[in-house]
């Protein structure tokens, strides 16, 4: 088991269903909250309001056992809201501008252990004052780098994105963002070989909803999978953190490349059978912990 702690740095958010219901979510939340709960106790960087909301995630991350230290609290924007709609089964977001995950300020980020793994998304950089701490996390850090694309209009732009992923090691993305980033159209094994060379990669996986995912390294190995045809699905909400949550398990603890992606189809398709984001229930992670001998 390896000691290198993983930091994950990023938007916290309360997402707001149709139905009235809010659920807390944000794609690094997510990931932070899942590798909390296979025990690899990931730092949390962000940035929370002043307010009820910014009380609750803090408390909710406290119940979780979840490290404290790099999330910060601002007197001046709101913790962070977005409206989830559903067109033919799949989520719709309505993302808040001005939030407090927006203003992640690099002179209060904590001490960092540089040599783990550094997760970034996108929606999270698209304020300058945020930016510029995770530019500050990179330029001290000596791990790996892994990138989880989030496109959301209009909070994104090529140039940007690709710039970031001349950064990264790993790169995670669903094949609709994968040819929206592409230069020229290409087939999905054309389109994959070509933004791995163009971009020094270490590896990049690409999830396709029902139709699983694919995998490829510099090394030249190529995995695929595909998700269970009878699967129950209750919502999509999080279903591509839950597997990129299970990338960085498997990279941070050396598993081979078509293991870590079977194992991370296993547990999105364990999600998407449930409510939400995020799972407060314990046992529902230690059956995936046991199986893959974590514990």
């Amino acid at each position: 088991m390896t000691h290198k702690q993983i930091s994950i740095f990023g938007e916290v958010l309360f997402d707001h269903f149709p139905d009235g219901s809010c659920v807390l979510g944000g794609a690094p939340f997510n990931v932070a909250w899942h590798l909390q709960a296979f025990a690899q106790q990931p730092r949390f960087i962000s940035r929370v309001g002043q307010d009820a909301q910014g009380d609750a995630i803090q408390a909710a991350m406290q119940e979780w056992w979840m490290d404290l230290s790099g999330l910060q609290r601002d007197k001046e924007h709101p913790t962070g809201k977005v409206q989830v709609s559903f067109e033919q089964g799949e989520p719709s977001y309505a993302i808040v501008p001005e939030q407090a995950y927006d203003f992640i300020a690099a002179d209060e980020l904590p001490p960092q252990n540089h040599d783990g793994l550094l997760y970034h998304g996108t929606l999270a950089l698209r304020h300058e004052v945020s930016q510029r701490a995770l530019a500050l996390l990179k330029s001290q850090h000596q791990g790996k780098l892994f990138m989880d694309v989030n496109l959301r209009e209009p909070w994104w732009h090529q140039a940007e994105v690709l710039a970031l992923a001349d950064d990264a090691d790993w790169v995670k993305l669903n094949h609709h963002e994968l040819q929206a980033l592409q230069a020229e159209p290409a087939d999905l094994e054309a389109g994959m070989k070509l933004f791995l060379k163009a971009h020094a990669l270490e590896g990049l996986v690409v999830t396709r909803g029902k139709d699983g995912a694919v995998a490829i390294n510099a090394a030249g190995e190529a995995a695929v999978i595909m998700p269970a045809q009878s699967l129950a699905v209750v919502d999509t909400v999080g279903a591509g953190d839950a597997f990129a949550s299970v990338l960085m398990l498997g990279i941070h603890l050396g598993w081979p490349l078509q293991q870590t992606l079977e194992r991370a189809q296993a547990f999105a398709s364990g999600l998407v059978g449930r409510r939400g984001a995020t799972v407060q229930d314990v046992h529902f992670y230690q059956a995936f912990a046991q199986s893959w001998k974590l514990q």
